[in-house]
């Protein structure tokens, strides 16, 4: 019997060719295997896949050249330099991006998801203290703004603030599982807790949902994932309604939009947990990106994982880009890479001095 190897997965044949016609990557970050993965492809028939380790990997964010991850303790910038990329040592003449670490906040366990560049800065969802943060270089975080039920900042998670929507630099929405104020109270109710809530006023647009994360404003239209029943949907704010865009069958989870296309993050759910063993979808969910055609409202394809990937949290993508790299901080190459306003360099490894 053959083992599949690391990373197997299997996916729709078209996939490789949309990702060539539109001149993109995908990026996605599994808290579970602790890895960003880049999913690409270079001649639009095969995959490529490259993971990086990032403990308990959560939130991405893009702008523009520059990336930030959250992981389990930090949250780390990078930045992306096409001629290191070129002459890369390992791999010369392969990669038309790389990634390298250029900042790293010591956040601690502040359980960051959504995180997101505004006119505010980086902006994170702070889920352990119930609240909006930015980086701070004096403290983990410095706390912008919290859901008006929330009587004071504990590190209690007590709704599970997860997710936010960022338009124009601005801050509309953020998705919670629950209104709740006490020490995860969220869980009680989880199934049918979830909120939707305006930033700032904190007024909540929709209640009742099961749980609801990766809100997203596009084309001035609110999207929102239904986790707990594998829906997307889209939201009237100023009724508070919504409408079954897609059933995709699966815990979903991270959204990113290009063009008329979303890329929906989905997760095959631990059963041994209390927070999924008992969700609609547990038995039938699996872990990958499946891909829908907004103007059709349909599923057109699908990346299916069999190894090592579970769970996805965020899925971005990267314009422009077809043969990704990323160094994290621990890979002592990065250190090499030496970047001015100018000039890029790769130095030379030297002996120690006596």
């Amino acid at each position: 019997m053959t083992t599949a190897p690391p990373f197997h997965c299997s996916y729709s044949p078209n996939i490789p060719e949309l990702l060539r016609d539109l001149k993109i990557s995908l990026a996605l970050s599994t808290y579970q295997a602790g890895k960003v993965v880049f999913l690409s492809t270079t001649d639009g028939v095969k995959m490529t896949q490259l993971p990086r380790n990032f403990g308990k990997a959560m939130g991405v964010a893009i702008n523009g050249n520059k990336m930030a991850i959250a992981s389990k303790n930090e949250l780390t910038i990078f930045k992306n330099s096409p001629s290191l990329a070129r002459t890369y040592p390992n791999k010369p003449d392969t990669y038309d991006s790389l990634f390298l670490p250029r900042n790293t906040y010591y956040t601690g366990e502040l359980s960051l998801h959504d995180i997101a560049w505004t006119n505010k800065g980086l902006v994170a969802v702070n889920t352990i203290f119930s609240c909006l943060s930015t980086l701070s270089d004096e403290y983990n975080f410095d706390p912008i703004w919290q859901p008006p039920f929330i009587s004071d900042l504990h590190p209690e998670d007590r709704c599970h603030l997860n997710g936010m929507a960022v338009d124009n630099g601005e801050i509309k929405y953020v998705t919670a599982l629950g209104d709740t104020n006490t020490y995860q109270g969220w869980r009680e109710k989880k199934l049918n807790g979830g909120i939707v809530m305006e930033v700032p006023s904190g007024k909540v647009i929709l209640d009742g949902l099961p749980m609801p994360h990766s809100p997203r404003v596009y084309d001035n239209k609110l999207y929102v994932l239904l986790s707990a029943i594998g829906e997307l949907i889209e939201v009237d704010p100023k009724t508070g309604t919504y409408e079954t865009i897609v059933k995709i069958g699966s815990f979903a989870r991270g959204m990113a939009k290009y063009g008329n296309y979303l890329f929906i993050g989905t997760s095959k759910l631990r059963h041994n947990t209390s927070s999924f063993k008992d969700l609609p979808i547990a038995k039938q969910s699996k872990a990958g990106i499946c891909v829908i055609y907004l103007p059709y409202k349909s599923i057109i394809g699908q990346i299916d994982y069999q190894t090592s990937v579970e769970e996805i949290y965020d899925v971005q993508v990267l314009e422009r880009i077809i043969r990704p790299n990323i160094l994290n901080p621990n890979q002592d190459i990065h250190k090499l890479a030496l970047s001015s306003p100018d000039n890029n360099y790769w130095a030379q490894e030297t002996e120690e001095e006596e």
